[in-house]
Order: structure tokens, then sequence, then C-alpha cells
């Protein structure tokens, strides 16, 4: 309860734009929160040993275990490679396919770009707001009789400051992360389209025709 009323004393001390930093800091942990289980389920051991795995099967054109391999997969690398081994290993199948699941790796990476940029911002502009408040104190009384009108403005300001920037180093960190590790799972899915294109027809494989009934007996 103390540190409740602690994070509200300073909530009311940094003035108005400690809210919008405080729904952006929400909104950063959530994001990483959503992208660390999303990585922890693609990135994993596991999960790179069945990429290993795939990439042999596809480089030996080994059609029936690659689609059994990615059957019901969440990961990108094995969803490019079931799209490529049933509808063919040409480059306008590869690069739809690896479009999309390059969608999924780089989820909200933009909504976090832009929170480590805007929240130093929306500090500093609570800094001018502060600086501004402290002048019209000075300006207003031609002998200044209780200082703790200038310093209310001050603490203000490096208040928001402060926020600012504690923002978007801590919004930095899960961004960069991010960011490698999506680098890599595209890496690793170049690798699967190379190997689809090694050992997988360019068109999926026909149909096999049905054999015709026998009519009448010998």
């Amino acid at each position: 309860m103390q540190a409740f009323s602690g994070f509200l004393t300073l909530m009311s001390k940094g003035g108005a734009v400690m809210w919008p930093l405080l729904f952006l800091s929400v909104l950063a942990l959530g994001i990483a929160v959503e992208r660390s289980v999303f990585w922890a389920r693609m990135a994993g051991a596991s999960a790179r040993a069945r990429v290993n795995q795939l990439v042999d099967a596809l480089r030996k054109g080994r059609r029936d275990e690659v689609v059994r391999l990615c059957e019901g997969s969440p990961q990108p690398e094995m969803m490019v490679a079931l799209r490529m081994a049933l509808d063919g290993a040409d480059d306008g199948v590869a690069q739809a396919a690896a479009e999309i699941q390059r969608h999924r790796l780089e989820r909200f990476s933009v909504v976090l770009s832009t929170i480590i940029t805007a929240s130093p911002m929306i500090g500093i502009l609570g800094t001018v707001i502060g600086i501004i408040k402290s002048f019209q104190v000075l300006g207003s009384q031609s002998q200044l009789a209780d200082p703790r009108g200038v310093s209310g403005g001050i603490g203000e300001a490096l208040i928001t400051t402060a926020s600012g920037l504690a923002v978007a180093l801590l919004s930095l960190f899960p961004y960069m992360s991010f960011k490698g590790l999506a680098d890599r799972a595209m890496g690793r899915m170049e690798s699967v389209i190379a190997a689809a294109q090694t050992g997988l027809p360019r068109r999926p494989r026909p149909a096999e025709p049905a054999a015709p009934s026998e009519v009448g007996g010998s």
C-alpha cells in the first residue's frame, strides 16, 4: 500500500505527461510478454532440431516426410516448407509464404520502435512544461517568498525526463532482442527455401489418375 501511495505521489509530481508515459510502459510490457512467449515456442532447442531435420528431408526430396514434419507445426520455417511442398518450390510460392511469416516474426516491432522514439520526446515535453511553470512563478512575484513554487516546476521537469528515458531504455532491450531473433529466424527460413528448391519440384506433384474399373469378367 505504501508503494502504491508513493507511485501516485510520483505521478502527481510529474504532471499530466506521466499518464501517457505510464500507458506506453504498460503497452511495452504487454508486448514484451507476448513476444517472449512466442519466441520461447519458436526458438527453443527442440524447434531448431526439427528445422535441421526438415532441411535434410527437403534436400533429399522426401516430400511425404516434409509434409509429415510440418503439419500442425506453428513454426514459420515449417509453414513455409509445407506451402512449398504442397504448391511447388518456385520463387513465387516461396516469396508469398515467407512474406506471411515475416509479418508474424516482426509483429509489434513498429509499436516498440515508436515507444522507444516517443517516450523521451514526451519526457522532454514534460521538462519544458515544468520549466515554464517555474518561470511563471518567478515572473509573477517580485520577491520570491516560497522557493517551493519554483522547485515544484523543476521537480516536474526532472521526473518527466527521467521517466521518459526509463521507458525508452526498458523498451529498447526487448526490441533489440526480438529483432535479433527475427533476423535469425529469417536466415533459417532462407535455408529452408534453398533446400526446398534443391530437392522439391518447382510445381506440385500431379494427382495420380484413378485406375479404370474393370467392366465385365474374363
